[in-house]
């Protein structure tokens, strides 16, 4: 577990209490801290059962996740958010996935906690704006091209071998860019040709959805945010790669959930519109910002990342 921010103590102390109760005990238990005296002398004191690290690398989320691997002794390691609270049998079913030696990583379900309830503007087409699975992902065990960094796990000796997280993709505090879990499972597929990745439903997290994350602001900054994180994966793993999956995402799934808010709305429903404005923007955003990104605009796209940067510091 990966944690930045004292506002989550509460979050950060459920998901610990969760992983001690597990099905499948773990090896060890590490949290890594990024760059917050304040929270790890905290962390230090309150968990002295789980191993409290400093990140050692650069600010955010992949810096974190690489301090942990390097760190970690077990065969598989597996990933949580400090937002997310994982069912008791979490391990046990991600332990499971691992019955084929070509498989290299495990995933699960993330499944949304709202504050009160789900917002109109954000169809379940749409949950990956928030960190959490969204309607169109399978539901029954399947081999996928990537996985969710709040509900994951990898064979250890495949950092070995191809190295750890990309820091120039992944998340920084509360800015939204991402996909870091994506490019490592796209380099896994590259460089291992045959290993696969297995996404299981009945691993399953519940990941928390803050009042601001519901807002439409949040759905027009973290579309825009996932246009310029995919145009910097392309330039990594290459382009048919990073948008493989979302091509079919776009085809069937947005245009099924579309059709249905928009059946909605014409049947006198008003929260169709919303919905179909949702998808519509958050499409349209994501498009824009990628192409963007795509067509040389690289110090544009740099420009957006550091003002993120800046609100967020």
């Amino acid at each position: 577990m990966c944690a930045h921010t004292t506002d989550r103590w509460d979050d950060i102390a459920a998901g610990q209490a969760a992983l001690a109760a597990q099905t499948f005990p773990a090896l060890e238990r590490i949290l890594v801290i990024d760059h917050n005296p304040e929270l790890l002398a905290r962390a230090s004191e309150a968990f002295p059962g789980v191993r409290v690290l400093e990140n050692a690398g650069r600010g955010g989320a992949s810096g974190a996740r690489n301090t942990g691997i390097g760190a970690a002794t077990g065969d598989v390691v597996a990933f949580l958010d400090d937002d997310a609270r994982p069912e008791p049998d979490w391990l046990e079913q991600l332990i499971g996935g691992y019955d084929d030696p070509a498989v290299m990583a495990v995933g699960g379900v993330a499944r949304p906690v709202w504050p009160d309830r789900r917002p109109d503007h954000m169809p379940p087409e749409l949950d990956w704006l928030v960190g959490c699975t969204y309607l169109g992902q399978p539901t029954e065990r399947a081999d996928v091209r990537n996985l969710w960094g709040c509900n994951m796990s990898v064979r250890r000796r495949v950092f070995d071998e191809i190295g750890g997280f990309h820091e120039d993709v992944g998340r920084i505090g509360l800015i939204p860019l991402g996909t870091e879990e994506t490019e490592l499972c796209i380099r896994i597929a590259q460089r291992k040709p045959g290993s696969r990745i297995v996404f299981e439903p009945a691993a399953v997290v519940h990941h928390r959805v803050t009042v601001a994350r519901t807002e439409f602001a949040y759905l027009r900054s973290r579309s825009q945010a996932e246009g310029v994180s995919k145009a910097a994966m392309a330039r990594l793993v290459g382009a048919q790669d990073a948008t493989s999956e979302e091509s079919r995402y776009v085809r069937t799934v947005l245009t099924a959930g579309l059709r249905r808010e928009l059946g909605k709305a014409l049947r006198g429903d008003r929260a169709g519109w919303r919905g179909a404005r949702g998808i519509i923007t958050c499409l349209g955003t994501t498009a824009y910002w990628y192409a963007r990104g795509r067509l040389g605009h690289r110090a544009e796209v740099d420009a957006v990342a550091l003002e993120r940067r800046g609100r967020a510091a």
